[in-house]
């Protein structure tokens, strides 16, 4: 005979309770039986789980050990229930994408409500990950979608450039270089300047074109995301470049665009899992996100040329 659920689900409630009494209320069930299962799981896994003492059970350093490996099966128990309510709850259907903090706050709001408009009924999951998670995640096809802003795309999966449009600089409203309608590189010598990570690859790409121009720029703060950058900006501890999309989430309040004479175009590939079984809803989502984007690209081109 094998460890069977039953045998762990008496082990676990005996963890919790401290006492056969105690994991027999917990289970609904006599004390007798939750006895025989402890001494069933004893025997077939030839381990001593407690140590009897006076009436009470303390768990050995075997139990502890053992332990650990069931909480993480709960664990995954409760991620199976959760999937089944979420079924539930979504009759018709469900899509799951997982992308970039920053694409969920910006991109998908407006493909969503796209996307439900003409699709209500369809639920969406969407799971915000920062890199290298992102594309692990891909990789192992658990998402029916995926959106990055690298071009290198995670193994096993298909990518389709969605939208193309350069950095751009921002600044408080009443910074003196918005004089400027159009920034150079020369413009930011001595500046204080706000920026990205060092892991950023636009970041790295933009430092490369500075040091070849021999600019020094003043760099007061680093931060992880766009958005903290774009509130750094807003309280006039620097200037910055950034992406569109961020940018224009800020247009009104309190930070102004320019574009930058130098093309750094700024990219969003839609991913897609090759062995995942494609839900028939893929396509449609894949149609709204397209359009967005295409919206969005000549919305960035507006107010850039509009400053």
């Amino acid at each position: 005979m094998d460890i069977s659920l039953r045998h762990i689900e008496v082990f676990r409630a005996i963890m919790q309770a401290g006492s056969v009494t105690g994991a027999a209320r917990l289970l609904f069930t006599s004390q007798p039986t939750v006895s025989r299962e402890l001494g069933r799981l004893e025997s077939l896994s030839g381990l001593c789980l407690f140590d009897r003492e006076g009436g009470r059970l303390l768990p050995t350093a075997q139990a502890m050990l053992l332990l650990e490996e069931v909480e993480r099966a709960y664990v995954g128990l409760e991620r199976i229930n959760s999937v089944a309510r979420s079924i539930r709850r979504f009759e018709h259907g469900q899509l799951s994408l997982s992308c970039l903090p920053l694409f969920s706050q910006t991109l998908l709001p407006r493909v969503c409500k796209h996307f439900q408009t003409l699709h209500p009924g369809i639920g969406l999951s969407i799971t915000a990950q920062e890199s290298p998670l992102l594309e692990e995640s891909l990789t192992a096809q658990r998402y029916d979608l995926g959106l990055t802003e690298s071009e290198h795309l995670p193994r096993g999966t298909q990518g389709e450039l969605l939208f193309c449009a350069d950095m751009v600089c921002i600044l408080a409203e009443d910074h003196p270089l918005l004089a400027r309608t159009r920034l150079t590189l020369e413009d930011f010598h001595g500046q204080d300047f706000i920026n990205l990570s060092g892991l950023d690859i636009y970041r790295q790409s933009l430092d490369e074109h500075f040091r070849q121009a021999g600019v020094d720029r003043r760099i007061v703060i680093e931060t992880t995301n766009a958005a903290s950058v774009c509130a750094m900006v807003r309280q006039r501890l620097g200037v910055a470049i950034i992406n569109p999309l961020s940018a224009m989430e800020e247009v009104g309040r309190g930070l102004a665009i320019r574009p930058f004479e130098l093309s750094v175009p700024y990219r969003v590939m839609l991913i897609r899992p090759e062995y995942r079984p494609s839900s028939s809803f893929v396509e449609g989502f894949c149609q709204s996100l397209r359009a967005q984007a295409k919206a969005l690209e000549a919305q960035v081109g507006q107010i850039v040329l509009g400053g």
